[in-house]
């Protein structure tokens, strides 16, 4: 038996990137091996093991035969006779495909080094067509990898285009999408991910209206990104989190009667992400009047925004307005918080207490909230 450190963790040592997980490939045991030791089988399909100490992935040597359509269409060999070469050769791309032995040797039987040198993405073999999946990962990567000097290769991107076929890209589970979408957004260059997919002809049947909107400016002879790349790398410049890095790229696409259907139709989208999605849209036209301080606006703003119920929500909505709308933000940074506080500072009970009941109550207190706003240093430049 022996273990070998494989794939992102040798990549990403080699290029100076701080290493987040690791993965081991185990050569020449069985099932039974691994059990015997304490290693627990992760998954019913793939011979993947958790170590019983450290919790990391071992996985089996093994080979892929293409079966079928798709992802999963494949039939997979495992034993102590798969050799590392064997297990290599099934994987995407040469720079995942370094090894490194248990005395620290980096091991290439692929020319990953060689890649690496000329920071080149490229796939190991021509059966890099049978797994759709490939697309994406491809796509995820160079949105990883571009801050380093990496591009696709050209042989590695025709292929690319030959595989972007309906029957391919229907074969995709919109779980597995979005997955691999959510991770690109943490990356350092995630609108990479979005134009390697155009380029490619994947966007257009994944999402139709972002694919849309980014090839319309090129129809119009435009040199400049589609407004939702620019707003998404505006996002990664504040240093936004992945969650405002999606709802202010995609609030621009969500506008008119059908809102935000066509993206949750697409994407299996969590409550984190497509909830403020939408509550963006109801809060847009109190925004630019909001932001130059207007007290009424500023008002409906934090109300409809629930910042007393969700606070960090409301601060998340109100960094996209800045990334959607930067000429109408607020010249001062703190103008909502401020502004938050001069509202909470009116209290219902103690307009109670003035025997104000009812309509009643409620008109005084939105007046007497508005006016604690307007008392407040305007959030423009004077």
């Amino acid at each position: 038996m022996k273990i070998y450190l494989v794939g992102g963790a040798v990549r990403d040592r080699l290029l100076n990137i701080p290493v987040k997980d690791r993965d081991w490939l185990v050569v020449g045991a069985t099932e039974e091996q691994m059990l015997e030791l304490g290693y627990q089988r992760q998954d019913g399909t793939f011979p993947v093991f958790r170590h019983p100490e450290t919790g990391e992935e071992y996985a089996l040597a093994r080979r892929e035969i293409k079966s079928g359509t798709g992802y999963k269409g494949f039939e997979v060999e495992y034993g102590p006779d798969v050799t590392l070469e064997e297990d290599l050769q099934r994987r995407d791309f040469t720079v995942n495909a370094l090894v490194e032995d248990e005395e620290g040797q980096v091991i290439d039987r692929v020319g990953g080094l060689e890649d690496m040198e000329a920071r080149r993405l490229k796939h190991i073999s021509p059966a890099f067509v049978e797994d759709p999946v490939r697309l994406l990962r491809a796509a995820r990567f160079i949105a990883r990898l571009s801050k380093y000097g990496f591009s696709l290769a050209h042989d590695t991107f025709k292929l690319m285009k030959q595989m972007a076929t309906p029957e391919e890209i229907a074969s995709l589970k919109p779980e597995r999408v979005w997955q691999e979408m959510k991770r690109a957004l943490t990356e350092p260059e995630p609108w990479r991910f979005f134009e390697t997919l155009q380029r490619c002809g994947v966007l257009q049947q994944l999402l139709p209206n972002l694919s849309l909107a980014m090839s319309g400016d090129l129809a119009h002879g435009s040199h400049e990104p589609a407004e939702s790349i620019t707003i998404l790398k505006r996002a990664v410049a504040a240093g936004a989190a992945p969650e405002v890095r999606f709802v202010a790229m995609f609030s621009p696409l969500c506008k008119g009667p059908g809102g935000c259907s066509w993206l949750s139709r697409a994407l299996p989208l969590e409550r984190a992400y497509l909830e403020p999605l939408k509550q963006l849209q109801g809060l847009a036209r109190f925004y630019p009047a909001a932001a130059s301080g207007d007290a009424a606006a500023t008002l409906d703003l934090l109300v409809r925004g629930r910042v007393r119920q969700q606070p960090q929500r409301f601060a998340d909505l109100m960094q996209a307005c800045a990334l959607i709308w930067p000429q109408q933000a607020p010249a001062s940074a703190d103008w909502f918080s401020r502004a938050a506080e001069a509202m909470n500072s009116v209290s219902p009970a103690e307009l109670s207490k003035e025997g104000l009941q009812g309509p009643e109550l409620g008109r005084a207190l939105r007046e007497r909230q508005i006016a604690a706003i307007d008392a407040l240093d305007q959030p423009v430049d004077q």
